[in-house]
């Protein structure tokens, strides 16, 4: 069996934290090395953002990624994506007949490459399997303004998928609720498969040596988020969450700092994104600019030197189908207080592995950090619940139950097709 897996508008190879990579980027690869590891071959593709790539480049063992140039060679919305989705899906073409290769099935993620991936299976034959990751009307339902809004070409193209992908994958029994409930989709047509972690990369080390590694303060309280530079991440939340414990405990006030990872530095100020340059205003308006510290999008390498540096990892989103940075703070024994949201909300066992609160309500935000710093057992058990929880989401077990469903289509089809051709010979 040989898988085209579709990322059409960013790259598994991407820098974690730009303005197009993060979850997503993480799924596609990890479980594209695990399928290669139990010998299911997989082709990547994905828009070249760059001339100078390679048009192959080989991830692991049986899988490659493949960089293919449609529009100008740069990072350019994702509307402009859709517009040169046609040249996208002629080039994938170019590639497997250059190549001798066929197709047994098509994974696609988000909503660009499942379109992309209807039109293949016109030429193909094969079925598709389609995950989206985020849900345009979700982000709709709590979007603050237009800026934030997705268009209604998304929300059909998405409706469009939910209907004609042979089968959808949902993170979670809620993710799967929203599909039915906003695209009246099938039930039976979505699997509910969550996200993994790698957990021999994330896992618990000591703080003082992480910090070491990273040239942290060791003698402050860190509170650390990670996660792309865009509002519904609500890092908003945590700055005035910082600000606000500030107030009440003022004596810790030079004591605590808020990590941001995602983005730009502090010193890459011209190339923030609106959003970045919000977040700025707001901890200046604040009064604790000096206790709020951008640290630019990080290599997935260091992100568990990160993990184990912090007291605390928020995770303050207004909305996550899954959450996969949570995920891997849980895998490192971190301290997680996520908010109440989308599959955070079952992916986190409140009070056990992890802390929730209402999204966007700073005032709850700074009431569990207060309580995770004011009791040292509940810190200890949260620890602990953590890496317990993370341990159920390891990587081979994911991949397993994916390629579970890789057959089960592709034996849908066959049978599907040969009844077809018995038809068409007595017709």
């Amino acid at each position: 069996m040989r898988i085209a897996m579709l990322s059409v508008h960013s790259s598994p190879l991407a820098r974690l934290g730009g303005k197009e990579a993060g979850g997503m980027n993480v799924y596609v690869r990890e479980l594209a090395r695990e399928l290669g590891r139990r010998g299911v071959p997989v082709d990547i593709f994905t828009r070249s953002q760059d001339r100078h790539v390679p048009m192959v480049e080989p991830l692991a063992c049986g899988v490659r990624v493949i960089n293919l140039h449609t529009g100008p060679a740069a990072p350019y919305a994702k509307d402009w994506v859709l517009t040169y989705l046609p040249e996208f899906v002629s080039r994938v073409r170019c590639f497997a007949e250059g190549e001798d290769l066929s197709y047994d099935l098509i994974h696609s993620h988000y909503w660009l490459s499942g379109e992309a991936a209807l039109r293949l299976r016109r030429s193909w034959g094969v079925p598709v399997l389609h995950m989206f990751h985020t849900l345009g009307a979700m982000k709709n339902s709590i979007a603050r303004s237009q800026e934030e809004t997705e268009t209604s070409q998304r929300i059909a193209i998405e409706r469009k998928l939910m209907h004609e992908a042979d089968a959808v994958v949902a993170a979670t029994s809620l993710d799967r609720a929203q599909m039915v409930w906003n695209y009246a989709a099938e039930p039976e047509q979505i699997r509910i498969v969550p996200c993994g972690v790698d957990l021999h990369h994330f896992q618990p080390q000591a703080q003082i040596e992480a910090r070491a590694r990273l040239g942290l303060p060791r003698d402050e309280d860190l509170l650390l988020c990670v996660g792309r530079m865009e509002p519904l991440k609500g890092m908003d939340a945590l700055i005035r969450a910082l600000a606000l414990l500030a107030q009440q405990e003022p004596t810790r006030r030079t004591t605590r700092r808020v990590l941001l990872v995602g983005g730009e530095t502090e010193d890459q100020s011209a190339a923030w994104n609106s959003e970045q340059r919000r977040l700025d205003a707001l901890r200046h308006q604040l009064g604790i600019a000096d206790r709020v510290t951008f640290l630019g999008a990080q290599p997935q390498e260091l992100l568990p030197d990160y993990f184990a540096a912090a007291d605390v990892v928020v995770v303050p989103s207004h909305y996550e189908s899954f959450g996969m940075a949570a995920l891997e703070a849980l895998a490192c024994g971190s301290v997680v207080i996520a908010s109440n949201v989308g599959g955070l909300a079952l992916t986190i066992e409140d009070g056990r592995s992890g802390l929730l609160f209402p999204a966007d309500d700073h005032v709850a935000l700074a009431t569990q950090i207060s309580r995770v710093f004011g009791d040292a057992d509940l810190a200890s058990a949260l620890r602990t619940g953590a890496r317990q929880r993370a341990s159920e989401y390891g990587w081979p077990s994911i991949a397993r139950r994916i390629n579970t469903i890789y057959h089960e289509l592709v034996e849908d089809n066959a049978a599907t097709r040969a009844a077809q051709r018995r038809l068409a010979q007595v017709s």
